[in-house]
């Protein structure tokens, strides 16, 4: 045996796992979009900024250029210059080779920092495409495994069902040996043990005084009927021969005469369409369920009238079984029944069984109406 509620709480836990990652991927996927775009905007910057100072490099390099020419001008006509006129030559040159050196060490840096943003956005691209991509794929295995969990689940499920139901036709199986031992100790167990005094008891007066063993020979006779009747009662409650012999209209008609002989409820019994062979499975449950409702009619219901319809539909049998009753609440009713296993849960469970449906309907004052379907097309095992 397997622990049904540990195999779906591990089913479920990994679902839950492979959702949470699915979500902790595309939070990845975002971050490193957003990064995308941070990266990208960055590097515009830095392109934008490193075209701006390539062009101050170029107008430095021109005037320096300038600068020098006019410096070698000075140089050579020193004579025709000033003191003051060389000096200023002197420095704008110098000036102007150390503003230019400095905007080439800036282009050098913003071109190295432009390669590096380059290198960062196509590794960011390529991690954010691979992430897109986890998350898609991770999304299409999700659906296909989340798929054949849940169908697994509710396989599990099924069968944890399948396994209480087990447990509890098990234990009304139990019930009624007990229900039938107790009966057969209480009648014809006790029956018996005075029949064979009785018989004694006609051993010692048959010579003795012939009119009162006479007497006690018909006591005797009375007690093996009744103990035979009683047999034949608990035999009829574990299978009706009738059925084999005569099938379920004419032993439910039966039935529904010695029920109404024995609690004075009036049954109207209805049968519509032809009546058409059955398997016996479907029989035996249909008059069962007939049987314990009528039984539930004599203990709770307090009603005057019943009314049983049975319908040979084209592909399945129905049967409506209904009352003038007290009626119940049906919730309460349910939690009672669970405790002991049959009733309304037992009849329930032998349509369940038979992949029928089953509806109750009752309310306080109302009396109580069930109606059962069972397709005639079932799997006998």
């Amino acid at each position: 045996m397997f622990n049904i509620d540990r195999i779906n709480e591990i089913i479920k836990n990994t679902i839950d796992v492979i959702e949470k990652s699915k979500g902790e991927l595309f939070d990845i996927a975002e971050s490193t979009r957003r990064e995308c775009k941070l990266i990208e905007d960055e590097l515009n910057q830095v392109k934008q900024k490193t075209n701006e100072v390539i062009q101050d490099v170029d107008r430095l390099e021109r005037l320096e250029k300038e600068s020098r020419q006019k410096l070698m001008t000075v140089s050579k006509n020193i004579k025709d210059f000033t003191e003051e006129d060389i000096r200023k030559a002197y420095e704008k040159a110098k000036d102007l080779q150390v503003e230019a050196m400095v905007k080439r060490a800036e282009e050098q840096l913003l071109i190295s920092k432009r390669s590096e943003l380059e290198r960062r956005l196509k590794v960011a691209i390529e991690t954010t495409a691979k992430a897109e991509s986890l998350v898609s794929k991770v999304g299409v295995a999700m659906g296909y495994l989340s798929g054949g969990l849940q169908d697994l689940y509710v396989q599990l499920e099924d069968a944890k069902q399948k396994q209480l139901l087990g447990i509890k036709i098990i234990k009304a199986q139990e019930e009624e040996r007990k229900r039938v031992a107790r009966e057969i100790h209480d009648g014809p167990a006790q029956l018996m043990a005075n029949l064979v005094i009785k018989t004694e008891l006609c051993e010692k007066l048959v010579d003795m005084d012939a009119e009162k063993a006479k007497n006690e020979l018909y006591s005797l006779r009375e007690i093996a009927r009744s103990s035979l009747s009683d047999i034949r009662k608990i035999i009829y409650d574990l299978r009706p021969m009738s059925l084999d012999d005569l099938g379920l209209i004419p032993t439910v008609q039966r039935f529904i005469s010695n029920y109404m002989d024995d609690t004075r409820i009036n049954v109207d019994f209805i049968v519509l369409g032809e009546a058409y062979y059955l398997k016996p499975i479907i029989e035996l449950a249909i008059f069962r369920i007939i049987q314990e409702a009528l039984n539930n009619i004599k203990k709770h219901a307090f009603c005057r009238n019943a009314n049983i319809k049975i319908e040979f539909a084209k592909e399945a049998l129905n049967v409506i079984i209904s009352d003038d009753g007290k009626g119940f609440n049906k919730d309460n009713i349910t939690i009672q029944e669970d405790k002991s296993g049959y009733g309304l849960l037992s009849m329930r469970e032998r349509v369940e069984l038979l992949n029928g449906k089953f509806d109750l309907n009752s309310s306080i004052g109302k009396g109580t109406r069930i109606f059962v379907s069972i397709p005639l097309q079932i799997n006998e095992e």
